[in-house]
């Protein structure tokens, strides 16, 4: 109930993030890269109907598609996230309707206009969610089709990006070919900042008092590898153990006061699959 609860919340947050983006920043200032809002940047230029409308029926189409072709398999954590950043948008519009940029600044709106949603992608990334749009026809083209996905859906991107260029002239188009090839690099980095903690090899002579602090100090647990120095010859041992950047913080600490002679090697790392970490 817990883990449910705290994925519930990391849904729901993530997803007003990635709306508060898109609208304040995406959508007032004609940008057009990023899938299905992209593209309702390009049909608002129609006046037929507001972007943040038709992010709504084309996800609940989308949504509905989805449930159609993949049936009971589709996952509830993107159908959620779908329907909330469909509904917060278009409540957006209708709450506070923006008819101009918040700034004079469209670089540093652009910023924000990647950075938001880029952040809201990477935490449902992590717990294994979207927020559906060109995902869902990702998720179809995979069951149905041997065509590279990630290809397909960056030259939709593209071609998307730019027609908005002739909508809305070039300025505009290049700031959204910026936000383009800048939005995968800040959801990789993101995702792999999110997911960061600390690699240790500690060799000892003595793996009790360490392993001791990280079992009942940390709650962590390690692995003890009997090993030998290869100058000296003599008997050592190797802890091996994976932490959290404040965890790894304290281990340091302690094995610099308490066992000053021990050699250390810390890594970064961001995949880490296995029990206190996660899961296959």
């Amino acid at each position: 109930m817990k883990s449910k609860t705290k994925n519930f919340f990391l849904l729901t947050i993530s997803t007003l993030i990635m709306a508060v983006g898109t609208y304040f920043f995406k959508f007032t200032n004609n940008f057009t890269f990023g899938g299905i809002t992209g593209l309702a940047v390009l049909v608002a230029k129609t006046g037929v109907i507001s972007a943040s409308d038709f992010s709504f029926v084309a996800n609940m189409l989308l949504l509905l598609i989805g449930f159609l072709v993949l049936g009971k398999g589709f996952a509830a954590g993107t159908a959620y996230s779908s329907i909330l950043l469909s509904v917060t948008l278009s409540l957006l519009d209708r709450v506070c309707p923006m008819q101009q940029p918040l700034t004079d600044q469209p670089f540093l709106e652009l910023i924000f206009a990647i950075a938001l949603p880029a952040v809201g992608s990477a935490i449902l990334f992590n717990i294994g969610a979207s927020s559906g749009g060109t995902d869902i026809i990702a998720m179809i083209m995979k069951k149905y089709t041997s065509i590279d996905i990630g290809k397909a859906l960056l030259a939709t991107d593209f071609l998307i990006t730019l027609a908005g260029c002739f909508a809305f002239g070039i300025t505009t188009g290049l700031y959204s070919f910026l936000g383009l090839f800048l939005r995968s690099f800040m959801i990789d980095s993101f995702i792999e900042s999110l997911n960061l903690s600390k690699y240790f090899n500690v060799v000892c002579s003595d793996p009790k008092p360490i392993c001791e602090f990280i079992n009942e100090d940390l709650h962590r647990s390690a692995t003890v590898v009997l090993a030998q120095g290869a100058f000296s010859g003599d008997d050592k041992y190797l802890v091996l153990t994976v932490l959290s950047r404040i965890e790894a913080i304290r281990l340091r600490n302690y094995i610099k006061e308490h066992s000053p002679d021990a050699f250390l090697l810390i890594s970064n790392t961001s995949e880490i699959i296995g029990k206190g970490f996660h899961s296959i």
